[in-house]
């Protein structure tokens, strides 16, 4: 460490070099926030109010959207008020809470993932022990098993990356606490600290995507084995929203965090990074509406009555 004095707090580069543009940058990620989370919030009261609805699949897709408000809020509102300002600063406990969250929830969504596609491989493979096999208390376990995956997992790995000595000029190539971004600036050597989070991520992030893989490949063999063509398209259409979500997150997940350190680039993994932070969780909410049937209908019927009591309450 030499003469270097330890950071107490951090900088952002953040968008700096698009300085002109935050303002407009600002504006553009507050609608997409506002419109994330009142997305998200309408699929979960919709779901909460409509008894037909209260079936596995959409007990999870609640869990889901809860975690994909969590998930923006930990990023953009900091990132919408640091755009606003010339000084980004974040402090060292600031920053530690931030990776918590930010990573807690990301394995969870990982884990979640796993566990809807099981819900599906289960609906389409065994249609007739369905019932049995995803139970209300399955369900809860594979969603408590999921939460806590992601909490035990990431609090240790969050936890051991603070205990790191951070020194110099406390400049974070980011716009949020990112786990490499954050490394980058210990001062000691972290080759070995890399080596077991890339382990982990290895571990942790592809186990389920496995698992995702493998329960789809049994149920695309199952729906080509049946004979009509309008069976095989209704069972593709029960699992071709969350094919769109896996794909994704998991595309920009598995291209920044396991990709070796050398492949890092700031400006790059800034513009991966606003994928997953913030457009996918935006995109949930349109896919899982206009791809599903069962939301749509629901969604036109409340617009009909709407119309009808306003209808009457013009007359």
């Amino acid at each position: 460490m030499g003469n270097q004095s330890l950071c107490t707090g951090f900088t952002f580069v953040a968008f700096s070099s698009l300085a002109e543009l935050q303002p407009v940058l600002f504006i553009v990620f507050l609608i997409i926030y506002l419109f994330t989370v009142a997305g998200n919030l309408i699929i979960i009261c919709l779901i909460w109010a409509t008894p037909s609805l209260h079936t596995p699949m959409y007990f999870f897709l609640v869990n889901l959207s809860f975690l994909e408000m969590c998930y923006i809020t930990s990023v953009v509102p900091q990132m919408l008020v640091h755009l606003l300002k010339e000084t980004k600063t974040i402090s060292v406990g600031g920053c530690a809470a931030q990776m918590y969250v930010f990573t807690i929830l990301g394995l969870t969504e990982c884990c979640l993932l796993a566990a809807m596609a099981y819900d599906r491989f289960v609906a389409i493979c065994y249609p007739l022990h369905y019932t049995l096999l995803m139970g209300p208390h399955v369900c809860l376990k594979l969603a408590a098993a999921s939460w806590t995956t992601g909490v035990v997992v990431e609090s240790a790995q969050t936890t051991w990356i603070f205990t790191l000595p951070f020194c110099g000029t406390g400049k974070i190539q980011h716009f949020f606490c990112d786990i490499m971004p954050v490394v980058k600036l210990a001062c000691v050597d972290t080759s070995h600290n890399e080596i077991v989070m890339f382990a982990v991520s290895v571990l942790f992030i592809m186990s389920p995507c496995f698992l995702i893989l493998f329960s789809y490949v049994r149920i695309f063999v199952t729906i080509w084995r049946i004979p009509s063509a309008a069976g095989r398209r209704k069972a593709f259409s029960t699992c071709s929203s969350h094919i769109l979500v896996v794909s994704l997150f998991y595309g920009t997940a598995l291209f920044t965090y396991l990709k070796p350190k050398t492949a890092h680039n700031p400006e790059t993994d800034k513009a991966t990074a606003l994928m997953y932070t913030v457009v996918t969780p935006a995109l949930n909410p349109v896919i899982y509406t206009l791809r599903n049937k069962e939301v749509k209908e629901i969604l036109g019927w409340g617009e009909i009555f709407y119309l009808i009591l306003f209808q009457k309450g013009y007359n």
